[in-house]
């Protein structure tokens, strides 16, 4: 079976790789979607699934509309890839797509990350088979996965990645009929700036959550007497200072506790330990805004 596979983001050049690795599909052609500016310089940047179909020695496409001029293959394995597939793409050969989420549940752009932020004590990953509207399609096979209370994004992708990729496999290679899905829908819309800034007047553990559902790949931001951090790694605390105020070692107050930063990044530095940071001050921070 000769598979075209469609992906953009860095959860798709994952999956890419794992499926090229176990060798049970061959994998014909990729598609992505075009080189973007990207960086301080703003050069053209290739997309994470562009750039590992590269390093695999696979044939690329990079076409701003991909369902209009459907790649030669027997069937499609869609992830993370961001344009909608349309026809006459969509009639032309069977089309799956794996998506990290219980469907219905968080269908969208940023599922894994909206499941952290709500305070989901489980959530899935699934192969369904597509359709028009978005991450609506009949389910083929659906796994559990569960997120502990310090699982980030990272985390909870390298689970959906493990157990996904033979699901992929199955889907294609012993299809079983398709399950309607069935539940609430809910939409994981596109992260924005506003998602990324820590509001120190929101609970610890919602704040916890935002950190978390940002690592490894996005970083939350805040400033540290006026010096802008990402925050990769914290730890909520039952009591900490006044909303906005800093108490050491690197404690910032909440609405309800405290939000121990453990890992942060300074503007143009790299990633580096609370202790290190605040060793490179004269004195240690007094606010966060």
């Amino acid at each position: 079976m000769r598979v075209a596979f469609f992906g953009t983001a860095g959860f798709g050049a994952d999956v890419l790789r794992a499926l090229v690795g176990r060798g049970n599909l061959d994998v014909a052609i990729v598609v992505s979607q075009p080189d973007r500016p990207s960086g301080r310089g703003r050069r053209p940047q290739p997309p994470a699934v562009a750039a590992a179909a590269g390093e695999l020695g696979l044939p690329l496409l990079q076409p701003e509309r991909a369902s209009e001029t459907p790649p030669p293959a027997d069937a499609g394995i869609v992830v993370a890839f961001g344009q909608l597939i349309r026809p006459p793409l969509l009639d032309s050969y069977p089309l799956v797509n794996l998506h990290p989420s219980r469907l219905p549940r968080w269908r969208g752009a940023a599922p894994v990350e909206r499941a952290i932020m709500a305070g989901d004590p489980e959530t899935a990953v699934a192969v369904i088979d597509l359709v028009a509207e978005l991450d609506a399609g009949p389910v083929r096979e659906m796994a559990a996965i569960k997120i502990g209370p310090a699982d980030d994004a990272g985390a909870v992708r390298r689970r959906a990645l493990e157990l996904g990729v033979p699901m992929l496999e199955r889907a294609l290679l012993e299809p079983s009929p398709p399950v309607p899905q069935s539940g609430e829908v809910t939409y994981a819309h596109k992260l924005t700036a506003d998602d990324r800034a820590l509001d120190w007047r929101r609970p610890a553990c919602e704040l916890d959550r935002v950190v978390r559902a940002l690592s490894p790949h996005i970083g939350a931001r805040t400033a540290l007497d006026g010096r802008p951090v990402t925050v990769w790694r914290a730890r909520p605390l039952e009591h900490g200072p006044a909303p906005g105020q800093v108490a050491d070692p690197l404690v910032v107050g909440t609405a309800e506790g405290g939000l121990r930063l453990l890992e942060i990044q300074p503007a143009g530095k790299r990633r580096m330990a609370a202790d290190e940071y605040l060793r490179g001050l004269r004195e240690p921070p007094q606010e966060a805004r």
